[in-house]
């Protein structure tokens, strides 16, 4: 490496060689990584977004169980792909997953293009799922850039860097015989090693070439809202009430969820508090009080669009996360 902190162009052979053999020996064990299917890449790429890989593992089997192929899941009512979706949040990526399904089955029949550019233009798929899906799944040169490549990056070299320069370097580096493992194993490293925090610089294999090991690359955090909100509880007959959000929505549109309340309405509905559930959404905090309302007090949901939903079909619908936190907690079962 030369004093500038550029890596030698000699040199790259030894890191891609160094990186490959620790991603061989120390990847982890993924339902995704068990084959080249671009079908199953492309749907472990959109459930991944902005979500922990150990929520992501039960979601993405029965997703593939129920619907195998991207002509299946193009086939399905949205209700129901929501449902299977319901837990993960960030319910756009499933809308636009579904869209681009339905795109691939009805103009392209039913195959999936296999170049960036054609990836590009599905619903959903951005510059970075595009290259995912092509680098894995069809072994084109193209790298890829997420948080945790972004990180490397600016470690091994010692510079912050913009996404233009981020892109730029990746594709220099880029193992270009093997760019699908090359492409997870930089994501790996990030993920597993070169971490935000407490990154295991001793066992990094490319630790040798690195200008900044250990580095702080963290952009500031902004500041998370807290908000305290009441939902009711009402169950008769092995049915729980529930309310549906408007198909016009921004947030969670056409989700099932329990009623919300006036903060301050159990005195004046009679309710009894059953449990506090925190939820996170993004950059807001919650506090949820759940109460338990009597029947007599249901008049002063009738407002809200909904209705009466058997034990047994709750977990057929598209839930909120929250909702499905809710159940879970007054012993309803489901996913």
């Amino acid at each position: 490496m030369d004093t500038s902190g550029q890596l030698c162009e000699s040199e790259l052979p030894l890191l891609q060689a160094a990186l490959l053999g620790w991603y061989a020996l120390h990847k982890r064990d993924l339902p995704w990584r068990q084959d080249h299917d671009a079908y199953r890449v492309w749907v472990s790429e959109i459930m991944l977004q902005q979500t922990r890989v150990a929520a992501v593992l039960e979601h993405y089997r029965v997703f593939l169980d129920v619907f195998p192929t991207v002509v299946s899941l193009a086939e399905a009512a949205e209700e129901h792909v929501l449902a299977l979706w319901s837990g993960l949040g960030y319910y756009r990526r499933a809308r636009m997953l579904h869209k681009a399904a339905k795109f691939v089955a009805e103009e392209l029949g039913g195959r999936i293009p296999t170049d960036v550019e054609g990836l590009r233009k599905l619903p959903g798929v951005g510059r970075y799922t595009a290259a995912a899906i092509a680098s894995i799944a069809h072994n084109q040169a193209t790298a890829v850039v997420d948080g945790n490549v972004e990180r490397v990056l600016c470690r091994l070299d010692g510079q912050a860097r913009d996404d233009g320069s981020a892109w730029q370097r990746a594709q220099q580096l880029l193992d270009t015989s093997h760019p699908g493992d090359w492409n997870q194993a930089m994501m790996e490293l990030g993920a597993t090693v070169c971490t935000p925090q407490n990154p295991q610089c001793l066992v990094c294999p490319v630790r040798q070439w690195c200008v900044a090991p250990g580095a702080e690359t963290r952009k500031l955090q902004a500041v998370r809202k807290r908000v305290r909100v009441a939902r009711a509880f009402v169950e008769h007959r092995e049915r729980v009430y529930l309310v549906r959000r408007h198909s016009g929505e921004a947030k969670m549109a056409g989700m099932w969820e329990l009623p919300e309340l006036a903060a301050d309405s159990s005195g004046q509905l009679e309710a009894r508090e059953l449990c506090v559930v925190r939820h996170s959404i993004t950059d807001t905090d919650y506090e949820v009080r759940v109460l338990q309302l009597p029947l007599k007090a249901l008049s002063a949901l009738e407002k809200q669009a909904g209705g009466w939903i058997e034990h047994d079909v709750l977990w057929t619908l598209p839930l909120t996360g929250l909702t499905r936190k809710i159940l879970r907690k007054q012993g309803l079962g489901g996913r």
